[in-house]
């Protein structure tokens, strides 16, 4: 039986060598690092050794960087915890924005799919009470990529702070905080390969965060808890085994999405003609249900997904195509492909294979 194909990494990366043998070693060798005999201080420095590596990942001082348990703790540590009694975020944001306060507003987006700078303008003109804006660098399903030291200098300029979800983004394109002039910036590790259940959130020099979770003194009295020590040591060495980025993958995307094209000339590629993450196509076929599609690939051997895979597993229609006003035919055909860290040409030719084959059973469905 052929090895499955798994074009999922936007999903979650499977974990990296160099991060399960940092976790081992970290597990073996034990130790709390809020202890002060041999062994505390041994845990201490794996910890801040992981630190290094994924603050180096994103151009950060260290010292600004609190672990949490991951991306949506991290994101909510920002919103809530920067104590700004108003919050935007972009309609296309990550679920765990826009649900983190009932009252937060979202800020429309283009049909392209990249935010409206002058609807943001124009809210923190109307309204000056202290706010924070969310603006994630890349879109988890399209990949599209959001001008967000344009926003962060609109903010800025209104008295707002501004917060970027970089979990896609890390590992996959540069990623500068200084660049991008952001308040806050959140990371997750097993998007990088690194292990699920732990995060980060950068804190810009002169800011600090209320801590939702309180306990001990942990990482600065700004999120209580035993760090999960195998998991940031695993972060840590995911982080650094992601520096160089994935210069291959934008190579195989676009050969992905010309044999798609080639397969099915009426397919609609989300954002093709706006700067993407070099890793991820969105594809819609008309006609075609998006988890019809899903089980058909997957029955190949192909593991993509619909929209964003952090629903329960649940395929609905989803609130970024809906923010781009994209039509029922489009939203609700629309999958999303996503190479990393293991992929190969290979499984570009396994999907393209499997892809010639729906195309095929759906030119017969409808020649019937």
């Amino acid at each position: 039986m052929p090895q499955r194909v798994y074009l999922d990494y936007n999903a979650t990366a499977p974990i990296r060598p160099e991060a399960i043998a940092a976790m081992v070693a970290m597990m073996e060798e034990g130790g709390n690092p809020s202890s002060i005999h041999a062994a505390g201080r041994a845990a201490r420095k794996r910890v801040e050794d992981a630190r290094r590596s994924v603050a180096a990942l994103i151009g950060a001082d260290p010292t600004r960087l609190v672990f949490t348990s991951g991306g949506t703790e991290a994101n909510a540590l920002a919103l809530l915890g920067s104590g700004r009694p108003r919050i935007l975020y972009s309609a296309i944001e990550h679920d765990s924005v826009r649900a983190v306060h009932p009252d937060a507003a979202a800020i429309p987006v283009t049909r392209d799919g990249i935010i409206d700078l002058a609807a943001l303008e124009a809210m923190l003109r109307e309204d000056d009470r202290p706010a924070i804006v969310s603006l994630m660098l890349a879109n988890n399903e399209t990949g599209i990529i959001q001008p967000v030291a344009a926003a962060a200098d609109i903010a800025h300029r209104h008295g707002a702070l501004i917060h970027c979800d970089a979990i896609q983004a890390a590992g996959k394109i540069p990623v500068d905080v200084a660049s991008l002039a952001v308040d806050f910036l959140s990371l997750s590790a097993h998007k990088i390969g690194g292990p699920p259940g732990v995060g980060a959130l950068y804190i810009a020099a002169g800011l600090d965060v209320v801590a939702q979770q309180r306990g001990g003194g942990q990482e600065r009295r700004m999120r209580g808890g035993t760090e999960n020590m195998p998991g940031i040591a695993g972060f840590g060495a995911a982080a650094l085994a992601s520096t160089g980025g994935l210069p291959a993958l934008a190579e195989w995307r676009d050969a992905l999405e010309a044999g798609v094209r080639a397969l099915t000339p009426d397919a609609v590629i989300l954002g093709a003609d706006r700067e993407r993450l070099p890793n991820t196509s969105c594809i819609a076929l008309s006609g075609m249900k998006a988890e019809t599609l899903v089980m058909a690939l997957d029955l190949a051997g192909i593991a993509v997904s619909a929209g964003s895979a952090c629903s329960s597993g649940k395929v609905a229609a989803s609130h970024v195509m809906i923010a781009m006003q994209q039509p029922d035919a489009v939203s609700g055909s629309a999958i999303r492909i996503s190479l990393g860290w293991r992929s190969t040409q290979a499984d570009i030719d396994r999907f393209l294979a499997a892809w010639g084959d729906i195309a095929r059973r759906r030119k017969s469905d409808r020649a019937a």
